[in-house]
């Protein structure tokens, strides 16, 4: 089943559609979809190397919009859902104190999550609850995401096909590793 999904992701890859597809999963990567769009970018740059910094290009500008609307997301439910899940819980008071802190840090942690493989959405969402400042949350997104994406292009654009046989070899093991790094994000977060 593994090689039967990267398969037809190469294959789409090569069709018309892969940059609009591109860009629809790195928007909502970047505000509440579980699956990064390197899973898509890769296979398309391997598969068409002479257009890497353009698909580089189409996931970053997608990623940072899915990001302004994971930051609205936060911004607007915390009030209606959130205020009532810490008065629940009894952490109000505690909010307070978290914002300011992460108000403080908050750049570095948009830098951090937007270039890392960990859930950049928690990061957005984040951001939003707490009223990150939005130019400041903008600039470190696009840093962060194009430093990441550009990056990875332009190692798949220079040894694309050396990649692409040790991806096809040890698909499973890739699988495996990328499940653990998602799964790893998550722990570190106290989601699961």
């Amino acid at each position: 089943m593994l090689r039967a999904l990267y398969d037809w992701t190469i294959s789409l890859a090569r069709t018309p559609y892969a940059l609009w597809a591109l860009a629809a999963v790195a928007f909502v990567e970047s505000s509440f979809f579980p699956i990064p769009p390197d899973v898509l970018m890769i296979p398309m740059i391997i598969a068409r190397p002479s257009r890497a910094f353009v698909i580089a290009g189409v996931a970053t500008i997608a990623s940072v919009l899915g990001g302004l609307f994971g930051y609205y997301i936060g911004a607007a439910l915390y009030d209606s859902v959130g205020v009532q899940i810490l008065q629940f819980y009894g952490k109000e008071a505690y909010f307070a104190d978290f914002a300011v802190t992460y108000n403080t840090w908050g750049a570095w942690a948009v830098l951090v999550a937007g270039v890392t493989p960990f859930p950049f959405k928690v990061i957005t969402i984040a951001s939003g609850v707490t009223q990150l400042s939005l130019p400041v949350f903008i600039v470190a997104a696009v840093i962060a995401r194009a430093m990441r994406f550009f990056l990875v292009a332009a190692l798949l654009w220079k040894f694309g096909e050396p990649i692409r046989d040790f991806i096809e070899r040890r698909l499973g093991l890739m699988f495996i590793l990328f499940c653990v790094l998602l799964i790893g994000g998550f722990a570190v977060l106290g989601v699961l």
